[in-house]
């Protein structure tokens, strides 16, 4: 049942902030689309599809590089060079004329890579030498076997601490209006938290505090470039993704939130959902554990409808609802859901990563 506009919470605009405000609660979701090529280089592509889905009270980009070591994925787009930064200013520039809100979300694959994509590098990194189990990885020559992966020493965790700060610095220079830490998904900052993947002695592994430094460092890395009301992290407590869970995760994840409080960030992203997976340690944890710990904004993600979006807001469970695979095929999802116009079938797979417009810019509006 479709509500009427004035009465609908996820149309209301809600102020993270002094420095950020939604017009609206619905988040664009950060998607990995690989439209940016072998340069990874932002472009004109790039640009038409976020200036699409400008009307999103608050737009996050796709998962982006902060160094070669942290490439995982074919095509995805980089913050580590001047041509790249030079790009994402194209893509911030199209959002703010269209009105858009934009943050740009930080990344580093760590295991969930191939050497294929850095053969200066070598090997993927992570915290421990531990070989995701699954059915491989899509690489530049085809789909390859999981490597086991090189265990970052002490003094190159600090060196990825600080491309982190680098990368968050390129970002405004780019024009963002702040930046999204990914924390999730079973990518390097997660398999630090994870006592599954993380099976260090040094200072960032063993106790659950020492699991949380990696994080804790780049959030006070970050910090010292963008400020805090204009920071976010994202967390996945509940995920499979990439053969993470780890029987400790409540505390895990109760502990990180608690670390993250401290700074005054402008949002915690939880995927809290289960659409994508859920490791079955526990019982899933929800957001209104999090809301216990955690005293700003929250953002919930993970397979929600307008509806239960709308249940949500409305509990108090969360603050605003990230949407991702609604916003492939519905540019215009917020226009639709204060409408009440139908929404689009959810785009096949298999046009999700195609390199050209298909799939991609080529999704109507309803109206």
């Amino acid at each position: 049942m479709n509500r009427d506009k004035a009465d609908n919470r996820l149309l209301t605009p809600f102020t993270l902030n002094a420095a950020l405000r939604a017009n609206n609660r619905i988040v664009l979701a950060p998607m990995t689309r690989a439209r940016a090529g072998q340069l990874r280089i932002p472009n004109e592509l790039m640009a038409e599809y976020y200036r699409q889905r400008a009307s999103a009270g608050l737009m996050i980009s796709e998962a982006t590089v902060v160094s070669t070591q942290g490439i995982g994925w074919v095509d995805s787009p980089g913050i580590y060079s001047d041509a790249q930064t030079e790009g994402w200013k194209l893509v911030v520039e199209s959002v703010h004329r269209a009105g858009g809100v934009m943050l740009l979300q930080l990344w580093h694959c760590g295991r969930a890579s191939h050497s294929t994509f850095h053969l200066e590098e070598g090997a993927p990194v992570a915290p421990s030498p531990i070989a995701i189990q699954g059915d491989g990885i899509q690489t530049p020559n085809g789909r390859e076997p999981y490597e086991t992966p090189r265990a970052l020493a002490t003094e190159e965790v600090l060196r990825v601490v600080d491309d982190y700060r680098q990368a968050a610095k390129r970002a405004l220079q780019a024009g963002f209006d702040g930046v999204e830490i990914h924390g999730a998904n079973g990518y390097l900052i997660d398999q630090f938290l994870q006592s599954k993947t993380n099976h260090r002695t040094d200072r960032y592994g063993g106790n659950v505090e020492n699991r949380c430094r990696f994080l804790d460092d780049i959030v006070q890395a970050v910090t010292a470039e963008v400020p805090a009301t204009r920071v976010g992290v994202r967390l996945s407590p509940n995920g499979v993704f990439n053969d993470m869970g780890s029987p400790d995760f409540r505390e895990t994840f109760t502990f990180a939130a608690q670390q993250l409080a401290r700074y005054g960030l402008a949002y915690l992203h939880l995927v809290d959902g289960l659409a994508f997976g859920f490791h079955k340690l526990g019982d899933p944890m929800t957001l209104s554990e999090f809301r216990r710990v955690f005293y700003g904004p929250l953002i919930g993600n993970g397979g929600y409808t307008p509806a239960t979006a709308e249940a949500a807001i409305r509990d108090g469970s969360a603050d605003l609802i990230a949407f991702g695979r609604p916003y492939i095929s519905n540019p215009d999802l917020v226009e639709r859901i204060a409408q009440g116009w139908p929404l689009a079938p959810d785009a096949l797979m298999d046009v999700w990563y195609v390199p050209d417009p298909r799939g991609y810019t080529d999704f109507p509006v309803y109206r």
